[in-house]
């Protein structure tokens, strides 16, 4: 197991590297806008020009590029949302939003996704799990920009229970929380969903199994038998959904956090990318993908959790 988990780490690491690579070319062969900006000054602006090494080729720039990272941890300096400010200093104000906004969104949809899909398993073919499979379709289908202006016109407009926009400035905890609410709830259905639909199939297809017939056999009652043995081996592929759950989360995030003006990283990315802000753009991609690398390395150490025969080939 220590040699799987070490082997994760390298190409972890390796993956990083290569998305930091591709990141930079990419992104730095478009237009950089910085001598557009009317509001920085000459000064500054030849200022900013050394220390990022723009006149230099692009080889160069990436070696300084790199360099910066591994020695000192430094992505660059804002040139167009907060010219010279250091990118990471940048992306720090900005965490805490788009860290709770995805962590409760998470919180809600593993769990409720989890009792849906096992709740419509067992009682498949009934009305209940008719209703959720409707519901699974709906909030599918429907992307979660149109569930979260719905939310807005019903909620904060009809019915005035929640702020229509993020109120960062709230003076409590709770008030700042309330105002989140609306976002984290239109975030989640999609996740809900996607988490209810693998789950049931995968539950009902281990619960017609001949090893289930054969632990009833056994005297095990029907909830002990789907306790120790469908629900823990259903959970070894519902695993695999986290990983495109966690990026589907923090895509649809772009554009939640814009329509409630919640002040985290998916606005920053999108306002960096229309400004031509290339060092901040390349940060918050490497951002999002280390989240995205470490969720596939906890997701694969996971396994050997759920499942003790890759705990076993782990140790050989």
């Amino acid at each position: 197991m220590f040699k799987y988990v070490l082997g994760r780490i390298g190409a972890m690491l390796l993956t990083l590297f290569l998305v930091m690579t591709l990141s930079f070319w990419v992104i730095r062969l478009m237009p950089m806008t910085i001598f557009e900006n009317p509001e920085v000054s000459p000064e500054v602006q030849r200022r900013l020009e050394d220390r990022m090494h723009l006149h230099e080729p692009m080889i160069v720039q990436y070696y300084y590029f790199i360099e910066g990272i591994v020695t000192r941890g430094d992505f660059g300096t804002s040139v167009k949302i907060r010219p010279g400010l250091q990118v990471f200093d940048i992306i720090r104000e900005r965490i805490p939003p788009t860290m709770l906004l995805n962590f409760f969104s998470l919180l809600i949809s593993i769990p409720l996704g989890i009792i849906s899909g096992t709740i419509a398993a067992l009682k498949r073919n009934t009305w209940i799990d008719n209703v959720i499979s409707f519901l699974i379709v709906i909030f599918i289908s429907v992307p979660s920009f149109v569930f979260a202006s719905l939310m807005q016109y019903v909620f904060a407009f009809m019915w005035p229970m929640f702020p229509t926009l993020y109120n960062a400035q709230a003076p409590s905890i709770w008030e700042a929380f309330h105002s989140m609410i609306l976002p984290i709830v239109a975030l989640s259905l999609n996740p809900i969903a996607t988490i209810a639909r693998y789950l049931r199939g995968e539950l009902i297809e281990t619960l017609s199994s001949e090893y289930m017939l054969l632990a009833r056999t056994k005297g095990l009652t029907q909830q002990e038998a789907t306790w120790r043995h469908a629900f823990r081996n259903s959970l070894v592929p519902i695993a695999n959904t986290i990983i495109p759950l966690i990026t589907g989360i923090m895509g649809g995030s772009l554009v939640i956090e814009k329509i409630f003006a919640v002040p985290g990283e998916g606005g920053l990315l999108v306002d960096s990318i229309l400004g031509g802000d290339h060092f901040l753009t390349v940060a918050l991609l490497i951002f999002y993908s280390l989240i995205s690398l470490v969720t596939i390395f906890v997701v694969d150490v996971s396994y050997g959790i759920i499942d003790p025969r890759i705990r076993i080939g782990g140790g050989k």
